[in-house]
């Protein structure tokens, strides 16, 4: 199961950044591919608004 990002999201990138597999994508809406994300954790550890988790 992978993280997901929530509607508290504010779209900083800074995830983008962080995540060693390129599991995140923005558009619309930031999104978890959950084939490359191996919950790791880089993405949430960063996040300003506490918008990644499960």
């Amino acid at each position: 199961m992978a993280l997901v990002i929530s509607d508290d999201c504010i779209a900083c990138g800074t995830c983008i950044d962080e995540c060693p597999m390129g599991a995140i994508s923005e558009g619309d809406k930031y999104s978890i591919d959950p084939d490359l994300c191996t919950e790791c954790g880089t993405c949430a550890d960063v996040c300003p608004s506490g918008a990644i988790g499960k």
